[in-house]
């Protein structure tokens, strides 16, 4: 929205306009009246909506038939507009509230009944990511609109809108519009959603229609564009669709959350931003040609039609292109006022169109964004344009005005504020225009051409390579972000904070002290904490890094370099983990089983690494995990080796031998996942200080069967499988351990470590640590032993040992 809101900025009205402009601004109380009134209904029953809808036009009545109009008209039509469009809106959320609490859906909710139904898909099946568990599961989640529902007395047709939670890949490659017949067991929606049911379904869709011509067209578009980008690096290749049609399916999770830390999300999600650099361009060429204003909001307008069609006319796509309208009105009327007539006008729309669109924080996000940069950035480019360029001041005013505007809604979302978001969108910005206008292109062409296509997307993929750097540089500066109260405390905190710093940066010598106070405060953390906290520790030999409910071991193999004892579920915390480390190169890496919590995160240690072999066990458990593991490391001509007992390396400080599992056959344990946990390798790793002992996820019958095969004593020991019941009680006392490491969830759903673990380890005198209470926790080489040093979570220090 950037072009836009500097465009409205330019012109400014005489005094016979400016009764026209505050009428104009009469339109924002409406407005924001509309926006609580459904936020506040959402959650409420359908008859106290009636009431208040019933009050508030009974109340626009008593004002228009009470109060005279003379000088006091313009406000009394105001609380009117007021009521009237509280009315309306209070009105319309009764009706929907009441629509999705009743029917034949509702009645199966209320059984927690299952149905064979058909629905048309209605948004993007999104992908949910896994943080833990055993096996990798594909699940996604789907909106749609349920129209018939099979029962035995015959079908029954309807509108229903519900949620369906599915699993497995068939889904991914649905469309929009496409109609489908699928079994769920329906349950209840969370209040204030406006959805009829959730909706669990069990199998894979049976597909029953295509999509619509519009959905088809702009699935070819977007299939070009992927397949165009297959030629750019990995990173590039991922994000580029991200920009240009909102397509982030291939995106790396580390660029993902690179970006949220950066404060560039609304980047890769179709939003005013992409709409604006199209319009932006449509506008250029406009005024090349000659063309009047008005003709050129008019073409910008057309522009983002057509880009809307490419992007696929999804309801997010919907609402953006609605705000990118408001833009265009203000662009063709040269006034910001008219801007900010239009996004009031464009809310009251969506809200009585969509009410649940008021507990929206994206629509919040765009809403607020495209407000501030209307109101606050023609002010603080004027007063910024007095010490610098005219155009240096407007690339710096738009998205500070953004970031301020959407900085209470940060604060409501997540609890923190990003300060690092002003400059990486500043140092951003140049970039995305190039990388959306020749993307587009390349979908455009792609269809026609591949050729052509894969030569004009390399350009583009530099532009979007360029934006990868500033996110991951962005992400990795001090006080990147700040940690704030969270929810309507922070808000309150920040409504206090705001004023107080608007009054401090007025005066010059305030401004000063401020500046001076902010640069001790950023040297203390830049320089003096990580001093005081000396992490990573020097001559570390062994990190547990914190991934969550997963294991991921880093062991000492020189300067810069780390052998990788499994990866842990996700890779963006893995790559953290490295990165604190300063790892840059992987010499081996060992994957103790193919179960996700161990594996999942594998992509992280491969990110920007050198890494030479990967060794996994040598019995073929989790047939389909397995398979997975190796097709993905042949992808990356990686060396796949098994692990043989009495097998030894030696890296740097440390030498590793494996331990097991025997070659012939693991022991049997209970179910399919004790079989594979007692499959996992085992390795023992040697140090001058000391020695630890890395025991994957053995349960009861691998840890006798290493008693009996004679198991070598350990100072530290990596405790099995996250810490669980299953444990032979002369396993730990034979390894002779003095301190255990856990590597566990916070709150996780299986219980680890358990009581009975954590009573036994304490029985024999060992000195547990977890990831859950203290984060990375690393092994030191200390006066001719071994001790432990907890990294600690915020809140929550951990002490050394010993």
């Amino acid at each position: 929205m950037s072009r836009f809101g500097a465009s409205a900025m330019v012109r400014d009205d005489g005094p016979a306009e400016r009764g026209l402009r505050a009428h104009a601004l009469h339109l924002v109380p409406s407005a924001l009246a509309s926006w609580v009134t459904a936020l506040v209904l959402l959650g409420c029953s359908p008859s106290a909506g009636a009431a208040v809808a019933v009050v508030a036009a009974v109340g626009a009545l008593l004002v228009a038939v009470a109060v005279p109009g003379g000088g006091m008209a313009g406000w009394r039509n105001v609380l009117i507009a007021v009521l009237g469009c509280a009315a309306a809106v209070a009105a319309a959320v009764a009706f929907r509230v009441h629509a999705v609490g009743t029917g034949p859906v509702a009645e199966l909710v209320d059984r927690r009944a299952s149905a064979v139904v058909e629905a048309v898909i209605t948004d993007d099946p999104r992908e949910l990511p896994q943080r833990g568990g055993t096996f990798r599961r594909e699940s996604s989640v789907v909106p749609a609109r349920i129209e018939s529902i099979a029962t035995p007395a015959g079908r029954i047709t309807l509108r229903a809108p519900v949620v369906m939670f599915v699993s497995g890949g068939e889904w991914r490659s649905l469309l929009p519009s496409q109609r489908v017949a699928v079994q769920g067991r329906f349950g209840p929606a969370g209040s204030g959603e406006l959805l009829a049911a959730v909706v669990l379904v069990r199998g894979p869709p049976r597909v029953m229609s295509g999509p619509s011509w519009v959905q088809r067209t702009a699935g070819m578009f977007r299939l070009g564009l992927r397949e165009a980008a297959g030629v750019l690096p990995p990173l590039q290749r991922g994000l580029l669709p991200g920009l240009v049609v909102g397509d982030v399916s291939h995106l790396d999770r580390q660029v993902r959350a690179d970006f949220k830390e950066a404060g560039l999300s609304h980047l890769t999600a179709v939003s005013g931003a992409n709409l604006a650099v199209m319009a932006g361009a449509a506008v250029a060429l406009a005024r090349t040609a000659g063309l009047p204003l008005a003709a050129r909001a008019l073409l910008a307008v057309a522009a983002m039609l057509a880009f809307s069609v490419v992007a696929r006319p999804s309801p997010s796509v919907l609402r953006a292109l609605l705000m990118g309208t408001v833009a265009a009105v203000a662009l063709g009327t040269g006034r910001s006022r008219d801007g900010v007539a239009a996004l009031s006008v464009t809310v009251l729309g969506l809200i009585l169109f969509d009410p649940v669109l008021a507990r929206s924080y994206g629509f919040a996000l765009s809403v607020c964004a495209t407000g501030g940069i209307l109101v606050l950035a023609p002010r603080w480019r004027d007063r910024l344009a007095g010490r610098m360029p005219r155009w240096a001041a407007e690339a710096i005013a738009v998205p500070a005005a953004a970031q301020a505007a959407v900085t209470p809604v940060l604060v409501l979302m997540s609890g923190q504020l990003a300060p690092v978001a002003i400059p990486a969108n500043l140092l951003a910005g140049p970039a995305v225009a190039p990388a959306t206008l020749l993307g587009s292109v390349v979908a455009l062409v792609a269809p026609l051409h591949m050729g052509l296509a894969q030569s004009l997307v390399r350009p583009a993929g530099l532009a979007a390579g360029w934006i990868i750097e500033v996110a991951e540089h962005a992400a990795g500066l001090p006080l990147a972000v700040i940690p704030w109260p969270g929810g309507v405390t922070g808000l309150i905190i920040l409504a206090v904070a705001a004023p107080i710093a608007v009054l401090v940066l007025r005066r010059r010598w305030s401004r000063r002290a401020a500046l001076a106070v902010v640069t001790g405060v950023v040297v203390a953390v830049a320089v003096v904490t990580p001093a005081a906290a000396r992490w990573p520790p020097r001559d570390w030999l062994l990190v547990a890094c914190d991934v969550g409910q997963g294991d991921a071991l880093l062991v000492a193999a020189g300067p810069g370099r780390a052998v990788v004892v499994d990866a842990g579920p996700d890779p963006v915390l893995m790559d953290r983990c490295l990165r604190s480390m300063g790892v840059r190169e992987v010499p081996l890496v060992v994957l103790t089983h193919p179960h996700f919590d161990h594996v999942g995160g594998l992509d992280g240690v491969f990110r920007g690494r050198r890494v030479g072999a990967v060794v996994v066990t040598p019995h073929r458990v989790a047939e389909r995990e397995s398979t997975r593991l190796s097709a993905g490391l042949a992808r990356r001509r990686t060396v796949e080796w098994l692990a043989r007992p009495g097998a030894t390396w030696r890296f740097g400080p440390s030498e590793l031998t494996v331990l097991g599992p025997p070659t012939e056959a693991p022991p049997v344990g209970g179910g399919e996942g004790a079989v594979v946990n007692n499959a996992s390798v085992v390795v023992h790793v040697r140090w001058t200080a000391g020695t630890a002992l890395l025991s994957g996820d053995i349960e009861t019958e691998a840890q006798a069967e290493l008693l009996r095969r004679g198991l070598p004593r350990a100072d530290i020991l990596k405790i099995p499988h996250h810490g669980s019941a299953g444990h032979d009680p002369a396993f730990f006392a034979a390894t002779g351990a003095r301190a255990a490491l856990i590597s566990v969830g916070t709150d996780n759903d299986y219980g680890h470590p358990a009581p009975s673990t954590l009573a036994r380890l304490n029985g024999l005198g060992v000195r547990v640590y977890r990831t859950d209470l203290s984060g990375d926790l690393a092994v030191v080489a200390r006066q001719g032993g071994l001790a432990v040093i907890p990294r600690g979570r915020p809140g929550r220090m951990g002490s050394p040992w010993p």
